[in-house]
């Protein structure tokens, strides 16, 4: 933090980035994306799930696979392939692009440097295995923010850990929510939900059907009239909360809008409004 001309206090920048499994799946959309992130100026953080990789690697393996309300069930199978692909394969790949596009980044689960720990979700209706939530102390803000401030750039995936020598699979978006929120109590934190679609759309099917903002009043009615669904709505759940406890600014976009949307350029992707 720094003080500005009257005493008040400027945060700096931060850009919160979730990179969605279908761009993952596309090397030269992910190619792309990761030159664009590796440009901007401000501080940054990425996270990314594995898009296609763990279902096809668990499919090969006989593992079945079952997805409910966009969330995968984890079972302890299930999460030895997460483990590997999210944490390992996936998570290395990216870092090694973005070295060689001379941006300094770090490769992490929640176990690593304790960053992110989370909580087996309790059964309710559906027992979703080893799924992790993360509560609101959940980020340890001081490992990260050593990282931040000495110019390397954590990228996380999708792999967080209860404490107790528990790997949890935890879902990307939500991870992305919990470090955008956590961190905004030391940072001006904009979050960016970017994929492979423009925006959120009014109609699927059609690109150019993309709704400019969304309210809190105004989700609830896309939610009625069944305009959001599937996997969409717990991304807009931790979009919505993340606006709720602190971030300034949430994004939804195409991977190819980046650099516009953290400059703040044009009418680009979806914006969430408190």
């Amino acid at each position: 933090m720094e003080r500005g001309l009257g005493g008040e206090v400027d945060m700096k920048k931060l850009q919160v980035i979730k990179i969605g499994g279908n761009v993952i799946d596309n090397p030269a959309e992910l190619e792309k994306f990761l030159t664009n992130f590796s440009a901007i100026s401000d501080l940054k953080i990425l996270v990314h799930g594995g898009g296609k990789v763990a279902t096809e690697l668990a499919k090969r393996l006989g593992i079945e696979q079952e997805m409910v309300n966009g969330r995968r069930i984890t079972d302890a199978e299930t999460l030895k392939v997460t483990a590997m692909v999210y944490a390992g394969l996936i998570n290395k790949q990216i870092v090694a692009s973005l070295q060689a596009k001379d941006c300094n980044a770090i490769g992490l689960s929640g176990a690593d440097g304790n960053a992110i720990k989370s909580s087996k979700r309790k059964v309710i209706d559906i027992d979703y295995g080893f799924v992790g939530d993360i509560d609101s102390k959940g980020v340890n803000v001081d490992f990260i923010s050593v990282l931040l401030e000495s110019a390397v750039s954590p990228v996380f995936s999708a792999i967080t850990h209860n404490g107790e020598g528990q790997l949890l699979n935890t879902n990307a978006d939500t991870i992305a929510s919990a470090l955008a929120v956590a961190l905004s109590k030391k940072y001006e934190v904009q979050l960016n939900y970017c994929f492979e679609k423009s925006g959120v759309l009014r109609d699927v099917e059609d690109d150019n059907s993309v709704i400019n903002t969304i309210t809190k009043e105004s989700y609830k009615q896309l939610l009625s009239e069944g305009v959001i669904f599937k996997g969409m709505i717990p991304k807009l759940d931790n979009a919505f909360d993340a606006i709720r406890n602190g971030v300034s600014a949430v994004m939804i976009a195409h991977s190819k809008d980046l650099t516009s949307i953290t400059k703040g350029n044009g009418n680009t992707g979806t914006k969430l409004i408190a």
